[in-house]
Formats: C-alpha cells, sequence, structure tokens
C-alpha cells in the first residue's frame, strides 16, 4: 500500500488515491516504518496534505511535531559537542541525523532523528571519547569486536530513554572491504564558522547511505526514502560512473549495485532521474511483504537474508570474515 503513496508523492504524473479505507492501511504502514515525519513533509511539499483524510493527517502531523521537537534537542546537544571538538582540534564529521533532514529535504522535522553520529579520525578516538565522556556521556556500549563505531549514552532529564553518541571511525565492519575514509575526509568541506568540523561531499553522503541501507538490508521504507530523496536532490552529484569505479576498488560493488537495484526495481521513475544500468539481476529476494510481515516466516525470508549475510560481498574472503565475526 505505502509504496504506491511514496511512488505517486515523488512521480507526480502518478495519481494519490483519495479512498479512506486506503489511507487506513497506509496509516498502518507508516506507523509500522516509522516514517511519519517524512510522509508529512513530503505531502506538504507536493502540496497534498490538505487532501488527506482528516485522521491521517492529524496523525502523521502529531508525529511529525514529536519529531521536529525531538530534532531540535539534538540538534542543540550535538552542537555543544561540536563546539567542544572544534575548540579541542578535534575533526569530525556529522553524519545523518538533523544536518541531513536540514539539507536534503529542506526541514529539520522532515526526518527523525534518535542520537547523534560523528565521524572522527581513528587518531582522534581516544580524545574524542574523553571530551563526549566530560560533556555527560558516560554510560559505555561494551565494544562488539570487528565493528566501525562506539557508543556513549547520558541521562536526560525527563526522558526515559537515554541520548547516545556514536563515535565512528569507519562505516563497515573490518575486513569486510577495503573501504578507506581517506578520501571522504579529503572531499569534506568546512561546515559553518567551525575549523575541524566538515561535512561530507554529496558524493560521499550518497555513498554512506547506500552502504546504511544495505547494513540494514533495506529493512525499512526510510532507507528506500533517503536514498530516494538524495537521487532527487542531487541527481549528477551522486556520480554513478565514480560510485562503481570506488566500490570496485573498495570491494563494496556487490553491495552497492545490489541496494539500488532494489531501490530502481520498487521506484522505476528513478530511471528518469538519474539513469541507472545495471547488469540484469533476475532475483533481488528483496520483497515488501517480508519486511512488513516479519511475523510471516516464508521461504523468500529466507533466502534474502542469506544472500544479505553472506552473497553481497565481492570476495570469499569477506565472506568468511563475516562468518568469523559471527563467532566473537
Amino acid at each position: 500500500m505505502i509504496i504506491s503513496l511514496i511512488q505517486a508523492l515523488y512521480d507526480r504524473r502518478m495519481t494519490i488515491p483519495q479512498d479512506r479505507s486506503y489511507y487506513e492501511q497506509v496509516l498502518a504502514d507508516i506507523e509500522f516504518f516509522d516514517i511519519s515525519p517524512q510522509m508529512y513533509w513530503l505531502l506538504k511539499q507536493a502540496g497534498k496534505l490538505e487532501e488527506m483524510p482528516d485522521f491521517f493527517r492529524s496523525k502523521i502531523e502529531e508525529k511529525y511535531r514529536d519529531a521536529l521537537y525531538q530534532n531540535m534537542f539534538i540538534r542543540n546537544q550535538m552542537n555543544i559537542v561540536l563546539e567542544q571538538f572544534d575548540a579541542a582540534e578535534i575533526a569530525a564529521i556529522p553524519l545523518k541525523g538533523t544536518k541531513f533532514a536540514e539539507k536534503y529535504f529542506g526541514h529539520l522535522g522532515a526526518r527523525a532523528t534518535s542520537d547523534i553520529d560523528l565521524l572522527v579520525q581513528p587518531s582522534d578516538l581516544q580524545r574524542a571519547i574523553t571530551c563526549v565522556k566530560a560533556l555527560g556521556y558516560s554510560f559505555e556500549q561494551e565494544r562488539i569486536p570487528s565493528h566501525f563505531h562506539w557508543s556513549f549514552s547520558k541521562v536526560i532529564p525527563g526522558s526515559p530513554i537515554p541520548l547516545t553518541i556514536e563515535i565512528h571511525w569507519d562505516l563497515l565492519k573490518e575486513n569486510t572491504s577495503n573501504l578507506s575514509m581517506e578520501q571522504f575526509w579529503k572531499q569534506a568541506t568546512p561546515m559553518g564558522t567551525y575549523r575541524y568540523i566538515k561535512e561530507l561531499s554529496d558524493y560521499h553522503t550518497f555513498y554512506m547511505i547506500c552502504l546504511h541501507g544495505w547494513r540494514h538490508n533495506l529493512g525499512s521504507l526510510k532507507y528506500f526514502i533517503d536514498i530516494i530523496q538524495l537521487i532527487h536532490v542531487v541527481q549528477d552529484g551522486c556520480r554513478y560512473e565514480t560510485l562503481f569505479k570506488d566500490a570496485h576498488v573498495h570491494k563494496t560493488l556487490k553491495r552497492i549495485t545490489r541496494t539500488l537495484a532494489i531501490v530502481y526495481h520498487q521506484f522505476p521513475h528513478l530511471k528518469e532521474i538519474k539513469e541507472l544500468s545495471l547488469p540484469n539481476r533476475t532475483k533481488l529476494w528483496w520483497d515488501y511483504s517480508t519486511i512488513r510481515n516479519l511475523h510471516q516466516r516464508t521461504i523468500r525470508q529466507y533466502i534474502n537474508w542469506v544472500y544479505y549475510q553472506l552473497f553481497d560481498y565481492d570476495n570469499g574472503k569477506q565472506s568468511i570474515q563475516v562468518l568469523l565475526n559471527w563467532k566473537k
């Protein structure tokens, strides 16, 4: 249900359904995937919000406002951290989060954020940890071997959920790719008036978002919306030819191509926005019902999971490393 509405919001040639029962089902999908803010903002941008049934509009607007207030708080807390990093001469790049919502969706409340993700240089990792701990993020999550980020949380008065900072030094698990963050840093540009805080280029943001969606096995429509939004907003900045060349060198090519193939298969209008040439893949194994109806175990779900876990890698060594990581 929800896919047809998302398609219509991005492809204005399609008509938006008006049937009330349709929106009852769509609302259930939206709440399942927790994408009310994105849907509210896309409908508003398309000038279709007032055409929605009252019950539907009021519900997603409520969730949108909740996301906006939460994002305002998180942005404030992130700015405090960035100021401390800048003063301590610790280079950092915000990943996803409120910056992503503002820059690529056009509004702070258009995409909900629950934590703060910061990329740092490996050489600055210990100083970054010391800095966030000094700011009260003293609850340290046990580090997962071979992982690429470390999480630290602090209690927020009046909130049952602590605020978490994830300090990244990479985007993928150790020994599962040849991905180097050097070019991400080189092409990053200064953010605002900061001296040491930067933001990723559009190209590397797209690369990161594709990898992020893959890491979650495209298990929610929010990952599709992120990728679709970037393609619409950035277009030529996605630079597919460069992306595939880099992914080949980084040994992430299967992950990138399969992710984009699935997104384009579900949203074919993207070919008119940004042409994508990939080898024919008769079986992508991803299916909407496998992520929407998790309680229904099917052979397709199993095959999709196995494919993601073992066969989305560019060589056998990476697959073996994944198996070894399971044992740690």
